[in-house]
């Protein structure tokens, strides 16, 4: 083997134990959770908006976002359910470029692992302590959840895990809704399979035990189109699109179907200015079948304070060093409508 052990990490106990969260920001995430529940088994008929930047690169420009984003849930409450995104790991295809906070808490740095797990836990409680929002991320390693797992209400497995073995178990053992996109060839049996697995129970080591999950019924779908084998990208938020993964769910006989339709991507063709157009299609489609409605929870939406992208040197606060995120006058406008059309 050719690795160099650089640090032993600090267990998940001794993070929690620097790092911990009091009762009452506890009840607080619970209580989004259960929110979220009743949304993806009908009991509420809100729209989920999972929204926030492609990748969480600075703390104090995501609180400057995220505190916006609690000024607008108070005016829209009644028709949606806004989930921060707070992504701190970042999959790169390739390998290369920024991997997120987890492993740079300082873009301008090299990676650190040890104060990348410090500075994305403090960073997603300072979220609940100052917005009440408990929020989302992405689980790009299975094992690191732990170091979250009592301030996250999501998680999202992402197109280039969706197919891993271990991402499958791991989400069957959570108690939160864990969103399985499609792959990036578009394959939906294998985000349908996903699915499955991640509802069913399982016996499998996690963290050095032989552990039992009991299954977790609000694993669903999340489409975010895909690319051909000549990179044409195909979008798959269509009306015809989501009637086909209403049939798949119906035929599967799964627990609780539910689709997020993320509207960046390759449903976009990463066009961040086409989000809006895309969420509005999204909910006219639901407005004309009640299948389409019965099945699509939310919206997955990358936006940030400023409109577009820039590199890891740009220095323009808010603005993303990854995928273009739509920006914060275009974001408030969106949800304003959308809690309209619902």
């Amino acid at each position: 083997m050719n690795l160099e052990f650089k640090r032993k990490l600090p267990t998940l106990q001794e993070i929690k134990a620097m790092y911990p969260i009091d009762e009452e920001l506890a009840a607080r995430k619970k209580e989004t959770d259960k929110t979220l529940e009743n949304i993806f088994t009908g009991k509420d008929n809100r729209l989920i908006l999972v929204i926030g930047p492609c990748s969480a690169d600075r703390e104090d420009a995501v609180l400057d976002y995220i505190s916006r984003l609690r000024r607008v849930q108070e005016q829209v409450q009644d028709k949606i359910v806004i989930v921060p995104r707070i992504y701190t790991n970042k999959p790169r295809t390739t390998g290369d470029g920024y991997k997120g906070m987890l492993h740079q808490p300082d873009p301008h740095a090299g990676e650190n692992m040890l104060k990348g797990l410090i500075a994305i836990r403090k960073l997603h409680i300072k979220a609940l302590q100052q917005t009440g929002f408990s929020c989302a991320d992405e689980m790009l390693y299975p094992e690191n959840h732990l170091y979250l797992s009592d301030v996250l209400s999501y998680v999202a497995v992402g197109a280039r895990s969706v197919e891993n073995q271990f991402h499958r178990l791991t989400a069957s053992g959570l108690d939160i809704p864990v969103g399985m996109k499609n792959p990036t060839s578009g394959d939906l049996k294998v985000m349908m399979n996903s699915i499955r697995a991640a509802q069913h129970p399982h016996t499998f080591v996690y963290s050095g035990w032989e552990v039992n999950s009991k299954g977790n019924p609000l694993a669903h779908a999340i489409l975010r189109g895909s690319v051909d084998r000549y990179g044409q990208t195909i979008p798959n938020y269509h009306y015809e699109d989501l009637q086909n993964v209403y049939n798949m769910f119906a035929e599967g006989g799964f627990e609780n179907p539910a689709v997020i339709v993320d509207t960046n991507h390759s449903n976009s063709a990463k066009k961040f200015d086409q989000q809006p157009r895309i969420a509005k299609e999204i909910l006219h489609s639901a407005m004309q079948s009640n299948d389409i409605h019965g099945l699509v929870k939310g919206l997955m939406i990358e936006s940030y304070i400023e409109d577009g992208a820039q590199s890891c040197d740009g220095g323009v606060y808010g603005k993303s060093i990854t995928d273009p995120c739509l920006g914060w006058e275009k974001t408030e406008k969106l949800i304003f409508e959308l809690a309209e059309l619902r």
